[in-house]
């Protein structure tokens, strides 16, 4: 790289750790994630770095001091004790070692005022973080399995943008997105309510103020319609900017 060309500002992305099987492994715990986010980055872009669930809380904290902006992925349920709820009869995993890391990722990124964008699960993680709480299960609220997709293929949701949001000047005002969850938001202490879907579903929130933090219920990574991962390289950029050269 020369010096007259731009810097990419490196986001770090929250990982799975799961049981994984490839070529002749077979149930093996691996740290992964779905392609789609990483090429997201680049293609708008960023410099994708990947983060698997971290032991400490000082271990989110280097390694968020050497990032521009965090992506906080989709997943499986939060573990209900995170917002004092006991955990419905459809809530039977959660990942407690990737619930903590994500919520110290958070802590640090907050330390130093960086970008996030949190999506589907990660958007949960956001208002939990903040203190709020997750309706455990969407069918019990809105009558339909219409989120939930259906095995590894998403479902399509309508979705209209509020105006005179951060959001509103990255997306579409009206969009059918892709959707793959059972949950969503129910209390986002911080968070502004921006989107939300035909039956009332709550799918975008964002913090006011100058920083960059957007949560949206569904999955940008996999449409051609990247704006919100645009608006996270351009706040990532600014933040490396004010920062200097790391």
């Amino acid at each position: 790289m020369t010096s007259a060309e731009p810097v990419l500002p490196v986001i770090g992305i929250s990982t799975y750790r799961q049981s994984a099987s490839w070529s002749s492994w077979d149930g093996v715990p691996a740290d992964l994630l779905p392609t789609a986010y990483a090429e997201s980055v680049v293609e708008a872009g960023g410099a994708p770095l990947l983060i698997p669930p971290v032991p400490a809380l000082a271990v989110a904290e280097l390694l968020v001091s050497r990032i521009d902006g965090l992506i906080i992925a989709g997943g499986s349920d939060v573990n209900p004790a995170r917002y004092r709820q006991e955990p419905h009869g459809a809530v039977t995993t959660w990942y407690d070692d990737r619930d903590t890391s994500e919520l110290w990722l958070l802590d640090a990124a907050a330390s130093r005022q960086l970008p996030v964008l949190g999506i589907c699960r990660g958007m949960q993680v956001m208002a939990v973080h903040a203190g709020g709480s997750i309706i455990q299960h969407l069918p019990d609220d809105v009558g339909n399995t219409s989120h939930s997709g259906s095995g590894n293929t998403y479902g399509a949701t309508n979705v209209l943008i509020e105006p005179g949001h951060r959001i509103s000047s990255l997306v579409d005002p009206i969009l059918v997105v892709a959707c793959h969850h059972h949950q969503g938001v129910a209390v986002h202490p911080g968070f502004v309510a921006t989107a939300r879907s035909s039956d009332g579903v709550l799918e975008a929130m964002e913090a006011e103020g100058e920083r960059f933090q957007v949560g949206v219920q569904w999955h940008p990574e996999t449409t051609q319609d990247k704006g919100l991962f645009a608006g996270l390289i351009t706040a990532a950029r600014a933040t490396r900017s004010n920062s200097g050269t790391r």
